[in-house]
Parts: structure tokens; sequence; C-alpha cells
């Protein structure tokens, strides 16, 4: 029997970093973190646009508010403190319309929440990024930055290393027995579990009793990558966002390289791991979601809408179309390309069938599990792990 002090299951960043915080606090106690993946970060966390978010978007007194304004501070703070790469392009939001004039307006309102929003006019945008559509004004978020998720988790990964954390990857969650975690062919035993287990989260919480009032639904995100060569952004520019669903829309991000993608979509997946293919496909996932999603059809109309919505968003020349009603100029179809897509663990409630906007995260017996903690999880994760620790130490 192998025993720990804290035992971590899933290595996304979320997991990485809540270990890495627990072991600053508590040097010399026994940390393992687990992963079914030879390495880390390779679903939700490796797959993320890297946009570190500024905070805007979210009710002010949501965690994600809270979390996402000081994670973008902390998680660029940290990429140049270990020299990764980090591009401080700001973002655009841009109205493409009188109709949406007032979102936006709403959206300028929450910058009181510490978070640097500039209100510009549609000529001041156009000196930012001259490409760039925007209908009588705009707002403009100075602290929004891009980085390279993979070089993050792999960072990561080399301090938990540092730190004397165990790593042990292509070791699944097996389930519990007793007192017991089985994880691959082994027994641990653990002072307390934290549960980050991204798209199976309430598959391992479902062994501690906790998350039955949810369902989790799998949502897929295609992007479209330009040509280097063909096309270019001084900045991210994004439409405003739909009030009733929490996704961001179609929009334009710049990576660190400066590489132009259009995207995500936000399509019904048909299985956890629906990358594409028959890649990760598991017939107990595909029978879960013939029961759950077309339950929500019926007794969502919101959820109808947006995956009805979502249907045409397959085809690049959609993509391009409605990221032209951004930016102009965009190159020719031929200039695009697929990108890996990745999916958005999003957490249901059964007994209204609404999506939880907000990040969860339910106790149960020495353990701890994060349900729900979609986009812009990533943004936050530094602050998150903080607070995951500060519940730990309160159990």
């Amino acid at each position: 029997m192998e025993r720990c002090d804290l035992l971590v299951i899933g290595a996304g960043v979320v997991g990485l970093t809540a270990a890495r915080a627990f072991a600053r606090r508590h040097p010399g106690q026994r940390v393992v973190v687990l992963d079914k993946e030879p390495e880390v970060g390779r679903h939700a966390s490796g797959r993320n646009s890297g946009v570190l978010h500024a905070g805007f978007y979210y009710d002010a007194d949501s965690l994600k508010a809270r979390f996402s304004r000081d994670g973008n501070r902390a998680l660029a703070d940290y990429c140049e403190e270990h020299a990764l790469p980090l591009r401080r392009c700001g973002k655009l939001v841009v109205p493409r319309d009188a109709a949406e004039l007032p979102a936006l307006d709403a959206l300028a309102a929450r910058g009181a929440n510490g978070v640097r929003l500039e209100a510009v006019s549609a000529e001041e945008a156009q000196r930012i990024e001259p490409r760039v559509r925007a209908h009588e004004r705009a707002l403009w978020s100075p602290d929004t930055a891009v980085v390279s998720p993979q070089a993050v988790c792999a960072q990561l990964a080399r301090e938990l290393g540092e730190l004397g954390v165990t790593l042990r990857t292509s070791t699944p969650f097996r389930g519990r027995d007793g007192e017991a975690v089985l994880a691959g062919d082994d027994r641990i035993e653990a002072g307390a579990v934290l549960n980050c287990a991204g798209a199976f989260a309430d598959r391992v919480a479902a062994g501690w009793g906790a998350g039955e009032a949810y369902q989790l639904v799998p949502f897929r995100g295609l992007y479209l990558l330009a040509d280097p060569a063909t096309a270019s952004l001084a900045c991210c520019v994004y439409p405003v966002p739909p009030s009733d669903m929490p996704f961001l829309g179609v929009h334009l991000t710049v990576t660190v390289e400066g590489t132009v993608k259009i995207g995500p979509t936000a399509t019904p997946a048909r299985w956890r791991e629906d990358y594409g293919g028959l890649a990760g496909l598991r017939w107990r996932d595909v029978a879960e979601q013939l029961r759950i999603q077309p339950r929500l059809l019926r007794r969502n109309a919101l959820f109808r809408r947006h995956a009805v919505s979502e249907l045409s968003k397959r085809s690049a020349w959609v993509l391009v179309r409605e990221a032209s009603r951004l930016v102009d100029g965009l190159p020719a179809l031929r200039s695009w390309k697929w990108g890996r897509p990745g999916i958005r663990a999003q957490l249901v409630e059964r007994a209204s069938g609404a999506l939880v906007g907000d990040f969860v995260v339910e106790r149960a017996e020495r353990s701890l599990h994060v349900l729900n903690a979609v986009s812009p999880a990533f943004t936050c994760s530094l602050p998150f792990a903080e607070h995951l620790v500060d519940l730990l130490e309160a159990a």
C-alpha cells in the first residue's frame, strides 16, 4: 500500500497548479499527482487557446471574475519569471450592429471589478487594429494576453519535480476500495484526495458520492488556423458575447507565434474525448450522451437554439464568414486549415437542465471535487489553486 498526504487526480493545469500550491505551503508532505495520459496537459489544458482573459465577462461576485482578474496577472508574471512565451497583445470586443450596443455597455460596467477596460470609438479601435469592424464603439482590454499552454504545463511539471511531488503519468484512476484509491495497478491511501479530472471529474466524484446534482455534456471546439504568410492581427478580436449561454462566440485570437486563429465552435460532442474520427471513443460515453442531449434539446430552449446554430459552424466557409463580420481583409478560404479540436467539459444541472456558468467544487469524505472548471480555468489556475488548498486546509 502506497501512502501520501495529498493525492491529486488529473494533471491538467488545475491539478498541476493545485499540487504546486499545496507542496509550497506544506514542504515535507508527500504529494502524488495521477494522470491516465503519458504526459501532462493532454486534454483541455493543452488544447486551450492560450488566451489570458482579463475578467470582465463574468458577474462580479462569481469565482470566475475574481480568479480571472488575479490569474491574468499571476500567470503572465509566471511566464515572464520562467521565460515562457508571452504576447501582451490586448483584446478588442466589437459590436457588429446597433442591437449589440446595450450588451457592450453592460460588459463595460463589469470593468468596475478592478479590471482595466477602456471604451473606445470605432476610429480609436481601428488605430489599435486597422482592419477591425466596430459599430460606433468598442471595448479595449489592454491586459488580455496569450501564452503557450503546452509550455506552461511543461514548466509546472518541472517545478513539481523540484518540489518533490511525485507525478505518475499513464496511471488511470480506477476507483476506490475502502480507504484506498486504485491507481493503475496500485493502491494508494491518501490523507486527502483532490479530484481535478476534467471531463471525467463527475465519474471520479461518484466514487465519493459527490456531484449527484449534475451531469456532464462535452462541447467540441474547432479552430481554423491561418497561413502565417497571409494573415496577422495586432490584437485578439471578439464579438459581444451572448448573454444567455456560457460561450463567447466565434472570435479571432493571436497565438504567441503570431498565427491568427478563428474559433472555437461549441458543438455538443458525441463522447467525452470526441476529437475527431474514432479517437477516444467509449461506447459508454456515447450511450450517456444519447440519453442526456435529446432530453436537453426538449427541455432547454437555449441549448436547443445553440445546438442548431452550431451545426453550420462545422463549415470552414461559415467560420471565415462569421469572422469577417469582425475584421476586414481576411485571406481566402484556401489559406486556412483546421487546428486541433478541444473539449469543454460543461456541467449541467440535472433538475433544471441549465448549463452551469461558474466553477463548482464539492466536498466529500476526505476529498474535494472540482466538477466544473471550464473557460477561463486556464487563466484562473494559479489563484484558483490557492483557493482549493484553502478548502483542503479547512476540511
